[in-house]
Formats: structure tokens, sequence, C-alpha cells
């Protein structure tokens, strides 16, 4: 029972102390689940981010519902996946008036572009520190760069480019 409500916690935390949506969640995530609680290693890790995107939903609650599956099963993915989501809903539903009318006001203009800027920051810090772990020798470099390049150069949906990154994968790492 104490990893159910350890995860729901931990979960909690990530989704009431982060703004500005999944990828900005990762470090917290990735802070709750390695360093923390040693629950994951760094690439198990990055390999449930990668499935999580890859996924259809939102990135965190995908990764909190995979770690919280690879950590207790069916229940630890509820309550994980509870965790994560329950101050947004609860914030929606105690602000939803309120927010309509203070979103007109040109001080919230302000705020939310201070919060945009933050977003960016911790979505840099996880590529950072996701990228760390994900690319550890040649292929791996070449594969980041390739899509990193193709993306700037080429802006199509993120299929595409988690497609061809699979399929260089499977390419430079036969069994």
């Amino acid at each position: 029972m104490t990893i159910l409500l350890s995860l729901y916690w931990s979960f909690l935390k990530v989704g009431l102390f982060t703004i500005g949506g999944g990828y900005a969640m990762i470090p917290l995530m990735e802070a709750e689940v390695i360093s923390v609680h040693g629950w994951l290693a760094a690439p198990e890790f990055l390999d449930i981010i990668a499935v999580a995107e890859m996924t259809p939903g939102p990135i965190s609650i995908n990764a909190a519902t995979f770690i919280g599956y690879k950590m207790a099963g069916v229940a630890g993915s509820l309550v994980a996946t509870l965790g994560v989501i329950t101050p947004s809903l609860v914030l929606l539903l105690l602000l939803s008036r309120v927010l309509l009318k203070v979103i007109q006001n040109p001080g919230a203009e302000n705020f939310i572009n201070g919060l945009r800027s933050a977003m960016v920051a911790l979505i840099l810090l996880a590529s950072y520190s996701l990228g760390g772990t994900a690319i550890i020798d040649t292929p791996s470099a070449l594969i980041f760069a390739a899509i990193l390049v193709a993306s700037i150069f080429r802006p199509v949906s993120p299929l595409y480019f988690i497609a061809a990154g699979a399929l260089l994968g499977l390419i430079f790492y036969p069994y």
C-alpha cells in the first residue's frame, strides 16, 4: 500500500508544481522517479518518455501511467495518473469562472508570457538531461543530428520524425 501512496504523492507534486504542460513536467518527474525514489534508472526513464511521446494523449499523463504500471501494476498506473491530473482538475473546477474574467486583464497576459518563458527553459532542461542518456554512441548521435536538421528545415508532423528515428534505430542497431 505504501508504494501506491508514494506514487500518488510523487505524481501529485509533479502535477502541482509544474506549469506549462507535459514537457515542463519531465525534469520534476525525472527527479522524483530517479533521484528521490530510485524507481527507475535513467535509461528506463528515457524509454518510458519515448513511449509516452508516441502514445496518443498528453506525455505527462502517459508517462505517469507507464511508470505507475511498472511500479505497481494496474493499481499503480491508476494512482499515478490520478496524482498527476488531480491539481489541474481541481484548479479548473475551482477557477473556471474566475479564469475567464481574469484572462482578459492586461496583467494576465504578462503573467502568461512569463510562464511561457519558464516553460521553454524547463523543456530545454529536460532535453539536455535526457539527451545525456539518449545520445550514447556515434549512431545515436547521427540519428539525433539527422532528425534535428530535418525538423529545422522541413517542419512536418512529429510522427514522421518518430517513425524515421525508429527506422534508423533498426538500421543502426540490428540484432
